[in-house]
């Protein structure tokens, strides 16, 4: 297939050729794939910077994703790629072979940098976003490479899903540490000050006044933000909220529960630690069924899967994607009516010939290089995700480029009087940072009964 590049991709081709240091912001559906292979091309065969790129990338983009677009476009019949995945003989194996762009899933760089001897000069990090974790092995395996690499490109549509926090060690692998600081406590106190605490302990932080625009222009000179809205012509996106309503004596069960998390908490104290945990327990309790202590499921209300139905039922034989957060909800879900989870290769072929009526999906399964805008328009939200990140990539699933529909329904099913209402809101506000979650939590606990 012949590629004629939109104008904003010609200008990011020639942006990653001409820095060294590239984040590319391009939001989901503006191809930031065959844009960065095109700009490998031609610093491997036109002007020879390059010649030897290493591709890290989450699983199924790594294995499926980048190799069919090296194979899709015809002017990159040039390049060659072996893809490092699978057992360790199979990765071993990919890595003898001789090949221009050497391609891995992020699970695997760790085991990449302490057995491969390979130099790479030239480093993609697709969804640089999953490098925002200090902590994470994968961010200390890229930490110790990084220095060798010559050039290097980050990739992503939200590069700070959880906050202004979160763009310091996604930098930090980019340029080492020169704009934004070398380490993130030199960060923390330039940018930003004590929000939530406890005495000296400091739960959650805030920006400082004008700190968003500093940081901003700091990384200005590394980075190209674009998005999908500005450069094509996209469908509508119509956002609908169904909300359900608890009987007294499921409410009156709901509250019950609620106190005794309430209850569990050291002196009544929402902290960082226990915010997460409690808004699981009680959007488990919001969709109608919530895990015990035994690990068994203990059935509260079927109030979510009603409204499903009917929902489904509205649609008229169009195909629906469903996304559900817990097992439980899944299990429920497909007691209730035929329903098929996508989670293979032919799954989601089956479901772009619009051969699924009613297809299920994880947020976390949902993510980046997955293309069903072939196979419905309509996105319902058994569960929500605190993540703006995992949020707004399975939306994108199918408002994106190629959608033949001209209006995408995104409906929501939220329980009335319960954390749904919290967390839709803070989605809404683009706001999932933790001291929101914490907010959240904290407004639905204290609220009066």
């Amino acid at each position: 297939m012949k590629f004629v590049p939109h104008g904003y991709q010609r200008y990011a081709i020639e942006y990653i050729k001409n820095h060294p240091v590239t984040a590319l912001l391009l939001d989901m559906g503006l191809g930031k794939t065959v844009t960065t292979l095109t700009a490998i091309r031609d610093l491997m065969y036109d002007s020879f910077e390059v010649h030897r790129v290493l591709v890290v990338a989450p699983l199924r983009v790594a294995r499926d994703t980048w190799p069919e677009e090296i194979r899709k476009w015809d002017h990159l019949k040039d390049l060659t790629c072996s893809v490092a995945v699978g057992t360790v003989t199979e990765r071993r194996r990919a890595l003898q072979k001789q090949a221009d762009i050497y391609i891995v899933n992020r699970e695997n760089l760790v085991w990449l940098w302490k057995h491969c001897r390979m130099e790479f000069d030239m480093v993609v990090l697709d969804e640089l976003s999953s490098f925002k974790n200090q902590q994470a092995q994968r961010f200390k395996a890229m930490k110790a490479l990084r220095p060798k690499v010559k050039r290097i490109v980050g990739l992503t549509g939200t590069p700070s899903g959880n906050g202004l926090m979160d763009l310091w060690t996604e930098f930090r692998l980019l340029d080492m540490g020169e704009r934004l600081g070398k380490y993130t406590s030199q960060y923390r106190n330039t940018y930003f000050q004590p929000d939530k605490r406890n005495g000296m302990v400091v739960f959650s932080y805030k920006p400082l006044l004008g700190a968003e625009a500093a940081i901003y222009q700091k990384i200005s000179d590394i980075t190209v933000s674009m998005k999908a809205t500005d450069y094509l012509k996209m469908p509508d996106l119509v956002s609908v909220r169904t909300e359900v309503n608890l009987s007294e004596a499921e409410r009156k069960r709901y509250q019950d529960f609620k106190k005794s998390l309430v209850m569990e908490l050291p002196d009544g104290e929402v902290t960082a630690a226990n915010a997460a945990s409690l808004t699981l327990k009680l959007s488990q309790m919001a969709n109608g069924a919530i895990y015990t202590d035994d690990g068994k499921t203990m059935h509260l209300h079927d109030r979510k899967l009603d409204a499903l139905e009917d929902l489904v039922e509205s649609a008229n034989g169009r195909p629906v994607l469903v996304a559900y957060w817990f097992r439980h909800d899944k299990e429920r879900i497909c007691q209730r009516m035929e329903a098929r989870e996508l989670k293979s290769t032919q799954d989601f072929a089956d479901w772009n010939a619009g051969k699924i009526p009613v297809a299920l999906i994880h947020p976390a399964s949902a993510g980046h290089g997955l293309n069903l805008q072939q196979g419905g328009s309509i996105l319902i939200w058994f569960g929500l995700t605190w993540s703006l990140e995992l949020y707004q990539q399975t939306v994108a699933r199918l408002w994106r480029q190629g959608q033949e529909s001209r209006t995408v329904i995104v409906q929501h099913i939220v329980t009335k009087g319960t954390i749904d209402e919290r967390i839709l809101k803070a989605l809404e506000k683009k706001d999932s940072s933790q001291a929101a979650l914490i907010e959240a939590v904290k407004a639905d606990l204290e609220e009066k009964e």
